[in-house]
């Protein structure tokens, strides 16, 4: 790539954490001669892109969605007028939106790369920015959250994660009213540590019996422990505040990266499932007692391996356990006939596929339970 404009990333340090768009379209206008330029978030539930710069402007349409569902450049060379570029927003393979501009150069290959870099450092501030401002998360919101939806939100690590060796991502449902599901993950070096989270009860008590359990595992687990020690510390910890009356079920998996072998304490009501060419199986745990049921619970490892190839996913009973109107549980085949058709999907792209189905699945009758689910791909 030849040598092109300066980088924008300075100028993005430098500025304001609200006026990061701003400051971005300025830098494509002064070096790009660049024309009605937006940055575009996805929403809560990842079912629209909202621009940030024109609040009352146009919302992403089939070329926008494109890119951000397919995460490469799209450009519309539009013989009549200048051309169209859109690139995707994302840190670490998660997806936060799209970057959309008019540019009436040529748009060479030299050129989108260069715009993919600029892309790219963007959507890092964004998400730096996300402490100190909230102006893209009033962008990200379509509705009001509840209290216990704003817990869990930020509690959350992120919705999608990539590695050289992975491919993740979650997803929460529904996403303005989620009460006590949850899910966390941490990568480190060769070892991927994941965990779905249900949460007793409703409202914002589940939610903040989640948070203690989740933020008592990363304690442990930011002090070197394993997911024994995790389990162990967030189950004494959920105890001790509410003496067994309350309790999270949880599943806590680590995952080798180089080979594929994963340690699991089963403690409760998630499940999960691997499909390897069009075969889906269950993953056969003993279950264990949830997190803070009893006094000192003690928990031990069990284990099962993944081959290249391998998608696992992992669901809470809000998924699995549906059953709207007395119908037959959606884990029972339904689930299984929508993780079919994300064969060729990525997770990110996956996970949102299922929600789709379990909601097609309600057929417009209110939810029991909230829902959550996470998707990994192997690949040695």
């Amino acid at each position: 790539m030849s040598d092109g404009p300066p980088s924008v990333g300075a100028q993005l340090r430098a500025a304001p954490p609200d006026r990061l768009s701003e400051v971005t379209a300025e830098h494509l206008r002064a070096h790009y001669s660049a024309d009605r330029v937006e940055v575009l978030l996805g929403d809560l539930s990842l079912s629209g892109l909202w621009p940030v710069l024109d609040p009352e402007g146009p919302t992403g349409g089939t070329l926008e969605q494109r890119c951000f569902g397919s995460q490469l450049p799209v450009v519309d060379p539009r013989p009549d007028g200048p051309a169209k570029v859109l690139l995707p927003l994302t840190v670490w393979g998660d997806r936060l939106g799209v970057l959309s501009l008019e540019t009436g150069r040529e748009t060479t290959r030299d050129l989108t790369a260069q715009l993919a870099v600029i892309a790219d450092e963007l959507a890092m501030a964004l998400r730096t920015a996300d402490r100190d401002t909230d102006r893209y998360h009033k962008v990200r919101r379509r509705q009001r959250l509840t209290m216990a939806a704003e817990l869990q939100w930020d509690l959350l690590p992120g919705r999608s994660l990539n590695g050289e060796r992975f491919r993740l991502a979650g997803a929460l449902e529904p996403a303005y009213a989620v009460y006590g599901d949850h899910y966390d993950w941490s990568v480190t070096g060769d070892r991927l540590t994941v965990t779905v989270l249900n949460g007793h009860g409703d409202g914002i008590e589940a939610a903040l019996l989640t948070a203690v359990a989740v933020n008592a595992m990363r304690n442990a687990r930011r002090s070197g422990a394993g997911i024994v020690e995790q389990a162990e510390l967030a189950s004494d910890a959920v105890y001790s505040r509410h003496g067994g009356n309350s309790y999270v079920a949880t599943l806590l998996l680590e995952i080798g990266l180089t080979d594929g072998a994963v340690e699991a304490v089963d403690a409760g009501s998630p499940k999960a499932m691997v499909a390897h060419n069009g075969d889906i199986r269950p993953i056969t745990l003993e279950q264990q007692l949830p997190l803070g049921m009893f006094g000192d619970n003690r928990y031990e490892t069990q284990k099962f391996q993944l081959e290249p190839g391998d998608r696992l996913l992992v669901t809470s009973d809000g998924v699995h356990a549906a059953a709207p109107g007395g119908r037959v549980p959606y884990g029972t085949s339904a689930l299984l006939t929508a993780l079919r058709r994300t064969r060729l999907q990525p997770p990110s792209e996956a996970v949102g596929t299922v929600v789709r189905a379990l909601r097609e699945y309600h057929n417009g009758l209110d939810a029991d339970d909230d829902a959550v689910l996470v998707c990994l791909d192997w690949v040695r």
